[in-house]
């Protein structure tokens, strides 16, 4: 037999339950009262965030969406940097190249990494600029070196929003930086991190005569393809490196060719002083030993090659005394393990610095003052 009560024009019209199971019933005619008074309560409370309800005041507080970020916040550095970065499209027939790179004058000069525009240059292609905006634009290369993988190009624009350059020498391990370019072509993208370390030895290039050896600053923040040539900023949003290249781990695991953490950009220091030349000069020169290094050689040390030609006559190691089979162990009061090591210790340095360098030969260490000179 059902328990339910019959509706009509005087039943119940809502029986909820209460805690001891028992129905209280609400007739049709006070539900009506009831909603009134709700709707009266409510009207007062929404009409504004204080009044009086019956004569008692009341204060309503309210909360704001609005986010406040502070200056210096990764978000309002973003924001700062965004728009001075821009996207590289090098075309060729045979296929094309993406990259990343920033305004270094407001007139339309962009700086970014030689590799990035190197196949369309050679191959008569095309080389695009996009602005954050969405502006697109034909660049003409001024200059570009292999030696340092960077790349200066204009576009026929003013009004932009030059970078602020940093100081990479004053760069320490364990701080902040932010990625900013198009990894695989997108745009905009910001990737946070640290310098993990600095004055690495790297080695980038396609080809042979072609490679770029960079006494690099190491970062964490995510590097991918389509980074290459954009700002690797700080924590005020000066630019203190130019992302170049990334470390992968090979075929034996897998071959992974995304980000692992280990990202390498161009000290902003070395960057902007090649820039620098250039735009004044279309070329760059750097400063040179004047050795030939023997880069098979696995002993600790940069071998210098044991043949008649490997000191090069009237050079900065000639007229310092160096010979063929010397090993150099320590350049400007650093160590030196490696072929690679000595290059890019060499050329961090410029043209006309002079170095105190040592060297073993037949197991005796001994040390030389050298003046670089310019390479060809």
């Amino acid at each position: 037999m059902s328990n339910s009560q019959p509706s009509g024009a005087n039943g119940p019209w809502w029986v909820p339950a209460n805690k001891n199971g028992k129905s209280n019933l609400i007739t049709r005619s006070n539900a009506i009262l009831l909603a009134f008074i709700a709707g009266l309560v409510g009207s007062i409370f929404g009409a504004s965030s204080s009044g009086s309800l019956f004569g008692h005041s009341i204060n309503i507080s309210r909360t704001s969406n609005s986010i406040e970020r502070a200056p210096g916040s990764v978000a309002d550095i973003a924001k700062r940097v965004i728009p001075s970065v821009v996207s590289i499209e090098a075309s060729t027939k045979k296929g094309g190249a993406t990259g990343t790179g920033f305004v270094i004058e407001s007139n339309g000069y962009i700086l970014t990494n030689n590799h990035v525009i190197a196949e369309a240059v050679a191959g008569n292609g095309t080389i695009d600029v996009t602005l954050n905006s969405g502006q697109k634009y034909s660049a003409k290369v001024i200059g570009r070196d292999s030696s340092y993988d960077l790349a200066v190009l204009k576009i026929a624009v003013t009004g932009l929003t030059a970078l602020q350059f940093g100081d990479s020498d004053k760069v320490a391990v364990g701080d902040s930086v932010i990625a900013i370019g198009s990894p695989l072509g997108l745009s905009g993208t910001v990737t946070l991190g640290i310098i993990s370390a600095k004055d690495r030895a790297v080695t980038a290039g396609e080809t042979g005569s072609d490679n770029s050896f960079i006494n690099a600053l190491q970062t964490d923040a995510a590097i991918n393809p389509g980074n290459s040539g954009g700002p690797l900023v700080d924590s005020t949003g000066s630019v203190i490196g130019v992302n170049s290249a990334i470390a992968t781990l090979g075929a034996s695991f897998g071959s992974q060719s995304g980000s692992i953490g280990l990202g390498f950009a161009i000290p902003i220091n070395q960057a902007r002083k090649t820039a620098d030349q250039l735009i004044k000069n279309g070329k760059a020169t750097y400063p040179v030993l004047g050795v030939s290094i023997d880069m098979k050689f696995d002993g600790e040390g940069a071998l210098i090659s044991k043949n008649a030609k490997a000191i090069l006559l009237g050079g900065p190691a000639d007229k310092a005394g160096l010979k063929a089979g010397d090993i150099i162990i320590k350049f400007d009061g650093r160590a030196i393990t490696t072929a690679e090591e000595l290059i890019v210790a060499i050329r961090a340095k410029s043209v006309g610095d002079k170095v105190e360098l040592t060297y073993t030969r037949n197991g005796v260490s001994a040390t030389a003052t050298v003046v670089l000179n310019a390479g060809k």
